[in-house]
């Protein structure tokens, strides 16, 4: 019994300074809206074979998040897709990695109350940082969470921009 709740607490132990260690390295990252959001285009955008930090990227989510595309299937219908941030790490990860991906955000509106957050926050999507043309567009709407220490991405639910449905003006940089 004893050599078990050693075990328990060197792995509790383990866990925890690793956690403490990952906050401490992205404490910055976390430590406003816009750093948090500049910080997860950053994280998913890079040249093709570039590797992302998967790490950053778990940290900047609160448990048991969601990341939720939305898109018609192949009979029309409209449906929404719910993922872990693990699940979008291994559907998306080596797709984004072999293409090479940025997303770059175009236009922000922020409402806050209390200690959330929601952001519509446009974006264009690219091949290479070099493209100049973007191969698609859309919204990722983005709900935060501010715990009295930081914040926290609770759900990224996205659309992209079809024919049917163009981004609206209001949520296009003004020129």
């Amino acid at each position: 019994m004893k050599k078990f709740v050693c075990t328990i607490l060197i792995i509790f132990n383990t866990f925890w300074v690793q956690a403490q260690d990952a906050a401490e390295l992205y404490a910055e990252k976390t430590s406003s809206i816009d750093s948090l959001i500049t910080n997860l285009y950053g994280v998913i955008s890079g040249e093709k074979g570039q590797e992302r930090n998967w790490d950053l990227m778990k940290h900047l989510f609160y448990a048991n998040s969601k990341l939720i595309p939305t898109g018609r299937n192949q009979e029309g219908d409209f449906l929404a897709r719910y993922m872990t941030v693990d699940d979008y790490i291994n559907s998306s990860g080596k797709w984004l990695t072999d293409n090479g991906f940025f997303e770059k955000e175009i236009h922000r509106k922020v409402d806050v109350f209390g200690n959330i957050a929601q952001v519509f926050s446009t974006y264009e999507a690219f091949n290479s940082e070099a493209d100049e043309k973007p191969f698609m567009r859309g919204i990722n709407s983005i709900q935060l969470l501010f715990d009295e220490n930081r914040w926290w991405i609770v759900n990224i639910f996205w659309m992209q921009e079809t024919k049917d449905h163009p981004i609206p003006e209001t949520y296009l940089p003004k020129n």
